[in-house]
């Protein structure tokens, strides 16, 4: 008897070594965006994260909530001003319900003309466990709440903790999505199959993330800057072989604490002036996925 597990029919097997080649814009070789993720948590209920208490079902009490809403009042702004300090734009992963609560920063982001993906409404839910149109009702209600606040809806999406249901890639291009940060499964952008059409992956980062380095590995923030700086390094060299994604997950509430904030600007300034930097693209993830669209189907085919 042959045993058979759970799988899925998103995308097909092809190993990094053997695909067609392409070059990002410019003759780039290395596509470099960071990911903020700016969220709003319910207040002792729902999920969160707790630097005592590990994981998600982590009980909610008004420590972890203020310390997470430390990010918007403060860390938050921190981070702007590094932004700012080194030329760089970002994606910003957002929570809906931070349009509707935090009104200065999402002007701050307006002016910067910051690259805006959906999050969901809160990350104090999840839209795994949920019935498919209750799913689509999240993701249709988050979508236009944002669109609202910044005169255009975005394309890019990635739920609530990253988590997913089995139906929220077909969710996601029915509800007019171009392409997904919620499968870490590549370096590169790979097309994936829903039931209505293509859904680019972009490349997110689930170790190279703030949260699940010092949060739930408890790694410093010297450390994760020395991750920052290997990871960079290697993927430069590995670059001149092939295209290639390097994306940086970042959470205010953590990496915008001073301590944290001090060793990361000097990991992005090692990066910034690498002897190689021209090869770089420093980019945003609509960017990475708007030049993805554009290459013909022989060097980036789309799912049968």
């Amino acid at each position: 008897m042959t045993l058979r597990l759970p799988k899925h029919n998103r995308y097909a097997y092809t190993p990094i070594i053997s695909r067609p080649q392409y070059k990002w814009p410019g003759g780039k070789d290395l596509a470099f965006y960071i990911g903020l993720n700016v969220e709003h948590f319910a207040f002792m209920a729902g999920r969160g994260s707790d630097p005592h208490l590990r994981g998600g079902a982590a009980p909610q009490t008004q420590r972890n909530y203020a310390w997470r809403d430390y990010g918007l009042r403060v860390g938050v702004w921190n981070v702007f001003k590094l932004l700012d300090e080194l030329g760089l734009s970002c994606t910003v992963l957002l929570n809906s319900m931070v349009c509707e609560l935090y009104p200065p920063v999402i002007e701050h982001m307006k002016a910067r003309g910051f690259d805006i993906c959906g999050h969901g409404r809160t990350n104090g839910e999840a839209l795994a466990g949920v019935w498919e149109h209750d799913e689509a009702t999240r993701i249709n209600e988050a979508t236009a709440v944002i669109a609202q606040a910044f005169g255009k809806r975005p394309t890019g999406w990635m739920g609530p903790g990253a988590a997913e249901s089995g139906v929220t890639p077909d969710l996601l291009v029915e509800a007019g999505y171009t392409h997904s940060m919620g499968w870490p499964l590549d370096d590169q952008p790979v097309w994936m199959k829903t039931r209505s059409g293509p859904l680019l992956s972009v490349p997110y980062p689930m170790e190279l993330n703030d949260i699940g380095a010092t949060v739930h590995r408890d790694h410093t923030g010297r450390e994760f800057a020395d991750m920052v700086v290997d990871q960079f390094e290697e993927m430069i060299a590995q670059s001149s072989e092939r295209p290639l994604v390097m994306g940086l997950s970042l959470h205010p509430y953590i990496c915008g604490q001073p301590f944290r904030l001090r060793p990361l600007r000097v990991a992005l300034k090692h990066c910034m002036s690498h002897a190689e930097r021209n090869r770089v693209w420093w980019t945003r993830a609509v960017d990475i996925a708007d030049h993805c669209m554009s290459l013909p189907d022989d060097v980036l085919p789309k799912p049968k």
